[in-house]
């Protein structure tokens, strides 16, 4: 690791060029200024390929254990890889002396992403955890509001990752063999409980349901979660791919009024439709038409045009690379901590054994 000057580009391995690799790690690490796309790994000859015709000079690995021994040529190590490879290759990579990057979920358990921490604390390095949807444009919008006193005290937060997906698509991440960490809670459900937190504060207690409905479905497909924080607020969270009807995706009621908005933030639709941020910002990256704006009021029904539309902030998934560069470089502080991971899967365990147990656990 000897790239870490100003002046120098931190030279980046990605590890897995899947969905997460190829469509949102790789196109914001080429638009972070002081980041450069120095390998990839992947075993699959289709992806390689693919990563060789979208960026020409990238080297290619076949597997993460080809980077150690050159780890002096390398500054940060991202891991895209499916969820079961994360401790141990985020092990590796912090052994080896580099800084690391896991996408959620950072572990299969809170104790082993503790466990991480504590090794990145003693070597010394960043490891910092990819949770995306920080950057949403409603959840900045929702967060600006809340900061702003514009609800006055939260008292109810709802917030829905709905999908009507009737069919099995396969793969690990709808496996039921709990080596794979696959299913909706710890996916969908590791960024909805990591909003909670961020904007309420710990969980006091967590009750959940859970269930496994699609036809031939191994694991969870649609999964409730409520906690109550030790603020004292309550966030109800919905994770499905079985909602034949979708709800808003947030509804916040505060003692002067609620918000409440539809629809996803326009990032990952755009990254799918080829469009990507470029180095420096780009104006109109992540900006929403005022049609799909949240509304605010009190009294009233935003179904049939109730309260006041309130604009939304434009999502920025390329600040949270622009953080994590700073961070390497000791100018900035890690966007996303190892702790503030394991503190979402504290609730994300809990919701589990309060699904199968019918208990409300306490933290």
């Amino acid at each position: 690791m000897t790239g870490t000057g100003s002046g120098t580009p931190l030279r980046v391995a990605l590890v897995g060029y899947g969905l997460a690799g190829s469509l949102f790690h790789a196109p914001l690490i080429a638009a972070t200024e002081g980041l450069a796309l120095d390998t990839v790994v992947t075993t699959n000859p289709d992806r390689q390929q693919q990563a060789r015709d979208e960026f020409p000079d990238v080297r290619i690995a076949a597997t993460a254990d080809e980077l150690w021994p050159r780890a002096d040529e390398l500054d940060l190590i991202v891991i895209a890889s499916p969820n079961k490879t994360h401790v141990p290759i985020a092990t590796a990579a912090l052994r080896a002396g580099l800084p690391v990057v896991v996408d959620k979920p950072i572990a299969g358990t809170a104790a082993e992403a503790r466990e991480l921490a504590a090794l990145a604390e003693e070597r010394g390095l960043l490891l910092s955890v990819f949770q995306n949807r920080r950057w949403d444009n409603d959840f900045l919008t929702l967060r600006k509001l809340i900061a702003d006193g514009e609800l006055g005290d939260v008292q109810r937060f709802e917030s829905r990752f709905e999908r009507w997906r009737p069919q099995l698509k396969g793969g690990w991440r709808e496996s039921g063999d709990p080596a794979e960490i696959g299913g909706l809670l710890y996916d969908l459900g590791s960024h909805l409980v990591d909003q909670a937190l961020v904007l309420f504060g710990p969980a006091a207690t967590v009750y959940a349901e859970s269930d496994a409905r699609r036809p031939g479905a191994e694991t969870d497909d649609d999964t409730f979660i409520a906690i109550t924080h030790a603020s004292g607020v309550r966030s109800h969270l919905y994770v499905s791919a079985t909602t034949a009807q979708l709800g808003p995706r947030f509804r916040t009621l505060g003692s002067k009024a609620g918000y409440v908005k539809y629809g996803l933030d326009p990032q990952e639709s755009a990254l799918r439709d080829g469009e990507r941020p470029v180095a420096g910002g780009e104006k109109d990256w992540g900006v929403e038409p005022e049609e799909l704006w949240g509304r605010i009021g009190s009294g009233e029904s935003p179904l049939t045009g109730g309260g006041t539309p309130v604009p939304s902030v434009p999502g920025t998934y390329p600040a949270y690379y622009a953080a994590v560069a700073a961070a390497v470089r000791g100018t900035g502080e890690n966007p996303v901590t190892a702790l503030e991971a394991a503190a979402a899967l504290d609730v994300l365990e809990a919701a589990r054994r309060s699904a199968r147990e019918n208990v409300t656990v306490t933290l």
